[in-house]
């Protein structure tokens, strides 16, 4: 049978997982299951196809996510008696928890609800690094009747201490939490009104999109990452000069819970969110450049959502959450993983002749035992060998030979350096520390 000129292929933007790769996706999950539980959450899925009007409403009409990126069809009617309706693949999990939550009446039960998911998404966006059209999150919900709790900014620390012992004991490096206040539903309005006035004499300085939302929805400006406007969303009013006293007051309790739990955190006044139901308390998980995630380094983010409920039709229901995307947290943990691996241990030790090994190994305990890394040669190397093996590994490159045994004096080389120098056998754990 001829073999077919156009073969299929996955849609540009998806992608299969595959072993062993998949067995990473499982560790993972595990792990955030496990933490997730041990907080109290427990587990809700929800359909992956939804009416478009849950996200029209609740994500935002003017968000990139509603205007720009949604999957939509019209699911034809199969008989008289039924209508058309326009459904849309989830582009995130938040609206679709809290249409749950609303149907099925959990706000009766008068408890705080808990509740997490893992699944996959879907965005109509650019594919790039880390970023598909089909994608999986991991996120938290935390809603419920004022009663519940639910309003306490208590509710708002816990979930970043959690999510701070997720990344700890998933082994993310480096990750920074950066955290704001958007303020109440009546703050933005506000700062809307004042962001809107600010913008009038410079947006004809920036790009397409920020003209646009300087119009329809100024707040989202500062969510921008174009370059060529950061100048211009610098000078802009922050939202910090406009709180009012009860958001001024909700914001500082929730520093201090973090403060006593020693979770480290900057605030950011430019962190807004690009989702309209945030209110209140934003926050954005960063990790270093060299993660594995190119010039994009958030890895998750969420924030509080005090009005959601009612825009989406149900009772009052404050509530807090945050999504994790993934395939970009496996792209970090493999990132990290491999920078890890390819670091150079901190010496090589080259024995200058066979009879030297011994030596060697007995150096090269000592060393290990004070917590060094060490590759160990062998005296049957040229010299020039030994150079080149110790290059590769290592840091440094120890030479033992018959006058550094007879004096205690060991010769050192620096390879990134060049610099060579002589260290006593007393020293030389502290000089390879250095």
């Amino acid at each position: 049978m001829p073999t077919p000129t156009n073969s299929l292929k996955a849609v540009r933007g998806t992608r299969d997982l595959l072993p062993p790769e998949t067995a990473l996706w499982n560790h993972v999950e595990t792990i955030a299951r496990s933490v997730f539980s041990r907080y109290g959450f427990g587990e809700i899925r929800t359909p992956i196809f939804e009416d478009t009007q849950l996200f029209a409403r609740g994500v935002g009409e003017e968000t990139d996510i509603v205007s720009k990126e949604m999957y939509t069809w019209e699911d034809r009617a199969r008989a008289q008696s039924e209508k058309a309706q326009s459904l849309t693949l989830r582009p995130e999990n938040t609206a679709g928890v809290v249409r749950a939550y609303i149907e099925h009446k959990l706000g009766d039960t008068g408890q705080l609800q808990k509740l997490f998911y893992i699944g996959p998404q879907f965005r109509r966006e650019r594919p790039q690094r880390g970023r598909y059209r089909q994608f999986w999150q991991m996120g938290v919900e935390v809603l419920g009747p004022t009663s519940s709790g639910a309003e306490s900014p208590l509710r708002d620390a816990e979930v970043l201490e959690m999510l701070a012992t997720l990344l700890d004991e998933l082994g993310v490096k480096g990750w920074r939490l950066e955290v704001n206040s958007v303020g109440s539903t009546d703050d933005r309005k506000r700062y809307n009104a004042a962001l809107r006035e600010a913008l009038q004499p410079v947006k004809s300085r920036m790009c397409e999109d920020n003209q646009r939302r300087a119009e329809t929805n100024p707040l989202r400006v500062l969510d921008s990452k174009e370059p060529a406007d950061q100048e211009i969303i610098n000078g802009l009013p922050k939202i910090a000069d406009f709180l009012d006293e009860s958001s001024q007051s909700h914001f500082a309790q929730v520093l201090a819970a973090l403060d006593a739990c020693g979770v480290a955190y900057t605030v950011n006044p430019r962190l807004v969110r690009g989702l309209d139901y945030y209110t209140r308390t934003t926050f954005e998980f960063t990790v270093p450049d060299g993660s594995g995630l190119g010039t994009q380094n958030a890895l998750l983010g969420g924030g509080r959502y005090d009005g959601l409920s009612e825009m989406l039709g149900g009772p009052k229901a404050p509530g807090i959450g945050f999504a994790i995307g993934e395939d970009r947290l496996i792209l970090t943990l493999q990132a990290q993983a491999e920078a890890e691996v390819a670091a150079k241990m901190d010496a090589y030790i080259a024995p200058m002749g066979v009879e030297r090994n011994a030596a060697a190994l007995a150096l090269a305990r000592e060393l290990r035992r004070a917590g060094l890394s060490v590759e160990v040669g062998d005296g049957g190397f040229r010299l020039k060998k030994s150079f080149e093996a110790a290059d590769r590994v290592a840091r440094r490159i120890v030479i033992l030979g018959e006058d550094e045994l007879a004096s205690g004096v060991l010769t050192v080389k620096t390879f990134a350096t060049g610099e060579q120098t002589k260290v006593t056998r007393a020293e030389i754990a502290a000089a390879l520390r250095a």
